[in-house]
């Protein structure tokens, strides 16, 4: 079987938007009460998307539960993403955050509440009030399932608003025309093995992150950067993709996460000696420093020999004395995985956890109304027209270096919104779309028909077993010059045999090896993407912590190792010539004075 331009369909909508999680589906909603016809595209029923796994909360200065404002809001952000973030969208975020909580609110969103009324709001790591001075409650949360909470009353919207829903379809590329304007994209149909070319004016990229690049992970198997794919083929760069965040408490051997609501409500981590060690390394905020910091000292422990269990590879993180009564009403959801994944009750004893990749902070570049922006002519923030891109796929760069936990969420909610609010706007001025181009379907006709002939090719869940490996090894939460020099190097040899991946099974329906084999050409993408920018940074900054730089000569006094003189700006990966290059971070907010670089302390 081969395909051919004959036997693919063309379907026309105003929107296409490619994932149907909590970013996909806030700006499918406000596209499809506009009368947008809106074809919203995913891999999974949109409620089994990776949103519904979000635990903790949404960061919304309310001021239900303590003192608050989005000024504080804006400065831990700024700080927790280690000067990296862009002050300007940072601040848009914060600044809006407590209009889309209430707009989710008003939508149902079944929210905790206090005794009064309000949304009930935990404390969260990072999180404080008067600039650092002391841990804040800012987390609006529901129980433990606040993504899933959020992705069911988005749902239930969409469908009253009549947004389309293509289920179990996957999105292989985006077709340009002739002047770099995005006019569609191509899509398997999983069911059937059809393809087709869904002709819009304009795009939108929702696919989430690309947290299955590494072999222990809390992201869920769909999770294969496929928007990062698409738009590294389609000539696109990708933003800061050397900054991943591992999670403090991803639970040791399983990968599943323990939400750090566990800590906002009280939880503690200690060591082999039964030492709350945060103390000495956050002696203000402990246990709720933010991620990357709780994570490098639970793996200093580790190093150091005070690593719980009979290899001293873990730590412990004891719930036990919240109560019951506190766990089963504020943690259901850690209580049933610490009985399914651990074999613990956390109501009785501690359970085990260990650093695990979790979240990325880089993507498609994108400015503040979702629109993806490239360099060209001079300007860093070029518009594509016609592509957008939302959630954890983008970089707007509100998250910088290392994300502020509940953010994540509300950067959903945030900038979904606005792109939507964007293109109801670009739609009024477009009253028809652009014509698809001759070539539409070339790249994704080549790509499928070649798996086609490839019988005797290599599997591709071996290839990505080993790209896995490879990234754990190489990228891990502490780095150093060597490992991430031989990293890039195994990831260049790794592309080479996903150019040779084989396909035993032709068949058309439902046919998973194909689906697969496609995921890992984008798994690629984002691997080299992340090797090439980790081993050009020469120096530690969030997430990225290099030993070769944690206190370099030339700098002696950088704040571990951070060089803010020469790297206080964004890398932009370029997959076509695997080269890089950059763009200044911009300092200065909308209408406030900027914070500038300091140490971060906590």
């Amino acid at each position: 079987m081969s395909y051919t331009k004959e036997n693919t369909a063309v379907r026309k909508f105003d929107v296409v938007i490619v994932g149907a999680g909590g970013s996909g589906m806030r700006a499918s909603l406000q596209l499809a009460r506009a009368g947008l016809n809106v074809a919203v595209l995913s891999k999974v029923f949109p409620t089994r998307s990776h949103t519904v796994a979000a635990q903790g909360g949404i960061g919304a200065s309310l001021g239900n539960m303590s003192e608050d404002n989005w000024h504080f809001h804006f400065y831990d952000t700024v700080k927790g993403g280690d000067w990296l973030g862009d002050q300007d969208v940072i601040e848009f975020m914060c600044r809006e955050a407590p209009h889309v909580v209430y707009d989710l609110e008003h939508m149902g969103m079944p929210f905790d509440r206090n005794a009064d009324g309000t949304i009930y709001q935990r404390p969260f790591g990072g999180h404080t009030a008067n600039y650092g001075e002391k841990p804040v409650q800012r987390a609006c949360a529901a129980a433990d399932r606040t993504g899933h909470a959020m992705l069911h009353t988005l749902y239930q919207q969409n469908v009253a608003s009549n947004t389309t829903f293509f289920v179990e379809w996957m999105a292989l590329d985006l077709i340009r025309d002739a002047d770099g304007d995005v006019v569609g994209v191509t899509a398997l149909e999983m069911e059937t093995g059809d393809v087709y070319a869904l002709h819009a004016k304009a795009v939108m990229l929702a696919t989430g992150g690309a947290g299955r690049i590494f072999a222990a992970s809390t992201n869920a198997y769909i999770n294969t950067g496929d928007g990062l794919g698409m738009a590294a083929r389609a000539g696109i760069p990708l933003q800061d993709m050397e900054f991943w965040q591992f999670h403090p408490t991803g639970v040791a051997g399983a990968g599943v996460l323990l939400t750090e609501g566990c800590r906002g409500e009280g939880a503690i981590l200690i060591n082999s000696e039964g030492e709350r060690f945060m103390e000495r390394y956050a002696p203000t905020l402990k246990d709720l420093a933010p991620r990357d910091f709780v994570s490098r000292s639970m793996d200093q422990e580790i190093k150091e020999g005070r690593g719980c269990g009979p290899n001293k590879d873990y730590i412990l993180l004891k719930l036990d004395h919240l109560g019951a009564d506190t766990i089963h009403k504020r943690l259901p959801s850690v209580y049933e995985i610490g009985h399914n994944f651990a074999n613990v009750d956390i109501t009785k004893e501690p359970i085990p956890v260990v650093p695990t990749i979790h979240y990325q902070m880089g993507g498609i570049p994108t400015n503040i109304h979702g629109q993806v922006v490239v360099q060209a002519g001079g300007d860093d923030n070029h518009v594509v027209n016609g592509l957008y891109a939302v959630g954890e796929c983008s970089c707007v760069s509100v998250h910088g270096a290392n994300r502020l936990g509940t953010n994540s969420l509300l950067d959903l909610l945030v900038f979904g919104k606005a792109a939507g609010d964007h293109i109801v706007e670009f739609n009024k001025h477009t009253p028809h779309h652009k014509p698809l181009p001759a070539d539409a379907l070339d790249m994704t006709l080549a790509r499928l028909n070649r798996l086609e002939e490839a019988s005797d090719g290599e599997y591709a869940q071996t290839i990505a077993n080993d790209i896995r490996s490879t990234m754990q090894s190489h990228a891990g939460v502490f780095r150093t010059q060597a490992t991430m020099d031989e990293g890039v190097v195994r990831v260049a040899e790794l592309r080479e045999r996903v150019n040779k991946v084989g396909l035993k099974d032709h068949s058309k329906i439902f046919n998973t090896a194909r689906v697969e084999a496609l995921e890992v050409e984008n798994l690629i993408e984002v691997a080299q993407a992340t090797m090439v920018s980790a081993a050009a940074r020469k120096e530690c900054r969030g997430a990225h912590t290099v030993e070769d730089y944690e206190h370099p000569a030339d700098h002696p006094t950088a704040p571990l190792g951070r060089d803010d003189v020469n790297w206080l700006k964004h890398t932009l990966w370029h997959s076509q010539t695997n080269s890089l290059s950059y763009k200044p971070v911009r300092l200065k907010p909308l209408s406030v004075e900027t914070i500038p670089p300091k140490v971060r302390t906590f």
